[in-house]
């Protein structure tokens, strides 16, 4: 029973990890490479930092917020399960960190009227290693038996 109740859960093809994959960079490609304008701007850390301390009643700031966090959560955890041995919180910090910086330095160098942040980068990185550890415990949790083991009879000695 235990076998039948996991098989709900099919891990997906490896082909399916590769286009969800490919779907998730266009997607952040899109979301931050599209032009807003001519050149770049500096974002501020400390003024960005105050911006989010201060702006919890501010639906821009808080967008602009869980919208960083998330940019990268999809990306994160579609990688974790195509390369299982990404799931550890130093491989995911410095894929993390990696995507984040180009996603910045690609902002940067071309001339797409964004603004350029280093605390962006760290957001984004933030949630892509907190969605790529949830993924791993959730794919291990799924992967343990669901059952007990079975109880010796009641009253047999």
């Amino acid at each position: 029973m235990d076998h039948d109740r996991r098989r709900l859960v099919e891990p997906p093809t490896r082909r399916a990890l590769d286009v969800g994959i490919g779907l998730a960079t266009a997607l952040v490609a899109l979301l931050t490479l599209l032009p807003a304008g001519r050149g770049w701007a500096w974002g501020a850390p400390l003024s960005e930092l105050h911006w989010y301390a201060t702006g919890w009643d501010s639906h821009a700031a808080m967008l602009q917020l869980f919208g960083n966090l998330a940019l990268l959560a999809p990306l994160a955890a579609i990688a974790v399960l195509r390369w299982p041995e990404l799931a550890t919180s130093r491989r995911l910090v410095g894929a993390g960190v990696a995507v984040a910086a180009t996603i910045e330095l690609l902002q940067w160098v071309l001339p797409l009227g964004r603004v350029v942040s280093p605390l962006d980068a760290l957001l984004n990185a933030t949630g892509a290693v907190l969605t790529g550890l949830g993924m791993a415990a959730l794919r291990t949790a799924l992967r343990q038996p669901t059952g007990r083991p079975p109880c010796p009879a009641v009253g047999r000695h």
